[in-house]
């Protein structure tokens, strides 16, 4: 069985409305997440998704969640709080552990759809740009994936090939209803000033954009499996952060170094600044005959992490908790 995620949004209901095309021969139940940022306009989405569930007979199964609260004890973005308590949620519906399942007779789901589409995937891309990336921030989304933080939970994305002007054409030849989120209209997220203001005047120069945007994307994921082969070489030699560490004359001996240095970084939140810091020196340490240049010692801070040189290898270890 696979659980549809649906906000009541347009994109959302075009996915509980085509599951049964998307997925031949699949059942369903509808995962609605109440995030309670809207108040009477929040409730009013649930009540939406029950009773077209009803009129579908879907299993429809909602959660409430105080996201504000979580966000402010969290020390993140909104945003980010309604992504970690969605999947999270996800999780706990897939693996059979969470309460709403209680009477219900569902015992967990195999896979998790979620109605991303072209549009969404483009704005993805300039956002991971904007924030700095790697090659695989520029992929974008992947139709298939894993639910973050599951061990493995297989999540869909059926309509990234989908842009949303053809999801609206579909929806409205139809006659079928959806929820305007009006939250989408402020440009209060850098999602809503990119889908709002940015894409408006980028389209002006290329009505295609969205198409445009895809075929790269693709490109960029060809690309980037060319650069994961060669990632791989380089860490069956240098055999990571594991035992030593990554030697550095190892990495310096290969000739896109740089890049690799970065894939080893990249889970490790180091910022940019710091990031450019480290090749600076070990670009002195390359350009100089061997010892005249000295990195035993330095070490480099992220949020979370120590990444220190300990004679010619990269060691990283968890920075220590404040007050102990």
């Amino acid at each position: 069985m696979m659980l549809l995620a649906v906000s009541g949004g347009i994109d959302s209901m075009y996915l509980m409305h085509r599951a049964p095309r998307l997925f031949p021969g699949a059942s369903f139940a509808v995962a609605h997440c109440n995030f309670g940022l809207r108040d009477a306009e929040s409730d009013a989405d649930e009540a939406f998704v029950r009773s077209v569930c009803a009129e579908k007979g879907l299993p429809c199964l909602v959660k409430r969640f105080n996201t504000a609260a979580y966000a402010a004890s969290k020390g993140i973005s909104i945003e980010m709080a309604a992504r970690e308590l969605r999947y999270g949620w996800f999780t706990d519906l897939c693996r059979g552990t969470a309460a709403e399942l209680s009477g219900t007779g569902l015992s967990g789901f195999e896979a998790v759809a979620v109605a991303h589409n072209a549009n969404d995937n483009a704005e993805t891309l300039l956002l991971n740009l904007i924030r700095g990336c790697g090659m695989r921030g520029l992929c974008g989304m992947a139709e298939k994936g894993i639910v973050p933080g599951s061990d493995g939970i297989p999540l869909l994305r059926p309509l990234l090939g989908l842009e949303r002007g053809e999801i609206v054409a579909w929806m409205t030849k139809e006659g079928l209803a959806w929820r305007e989120d009006s939250s989408n209209a402020q440009s209060g997220c850098r999602r809503n000033v990119l889908r709002n203001e940015v894409f408006p005047l980028l389209q002006q120069l290329n009505p295609s954009l969205i198409a445009t945007l895809r075929q790269d994307m693709r490109h960029f994921a060809e690309g980037n499996a060319i650069a994961e082969s060669y990632w791989e070489a380089f860490a069956a030699q240098s055999g990571g952060f594991a035992g030593k560490g990554v030697d550095i004359d190892v990495l310096l001996g290969f000739a896109h170094w740089e890049y690799l240095l970065w894939h080893c970084l990249e889970p490790y939140g180091f910022s940019l600044p710091t990031f450019g810091k480290l090749v600076s020196l070990l670009e002195l340490y390359a350009s100089e005959p061997r010892g005249s240049v000295t990195i035993s010692g330095k070490s480099f801070e992220s949020p979370q992490w120590i990444l220190e040189i300990k004679k010619h290898f990269l060691k990283i270890s968890p920075r220590p908790c404040e007050g102990r």
